[in-house]
């Protein structure tokens, strides 16, 4: 028993995303209000990916909200007082911070 593969490892591309990718995944994601399942994405932007790796992609890399770049000074002095106050834990530092930055 167990989930069902997430999709035919035969005639999916793996390796670095190309520009062209990159674009059609976000023309649909865009398009589509971003309704719509991970598994489902490839097939429907006409990409020969896997649902998880235009996810992972969308994710981590294409988002128009997504921070890049430097922290602010608020947002340095903010990491610098909760560690003060919090010390190394992490899991809770996470949870505290989480409204201030962009994930």
């Amino acid at each position: 028993m167990g989930r069902q593969p997430c999709c035919d490892k035969l005639g999916v591309k793996r390796g670095p995303w190309t520009a062209e990718e990159d674009k059609k995944l976000i023309n649909f994601i865009l398009t589509s209000g971003g309704h719509c399942c991970w598994r489902a994405v490839p097939k429907l932007a006409g990409l020969l990916r896997c649902g998880k790796s235009c996810r992972l992609r969308w994710t981590n890399y294409l988002r128009p909200d997504l921070k890049r770049g430097l922290l602010s000074e608020a947002e340095e002095k903010m990491v610098i007082d909760l560690h003060a106050k919090l010390g190394n834990r992490f899991d809770f530092f996470v949870i505290n911070s989480f409204c201030f930055f962009s994930l």
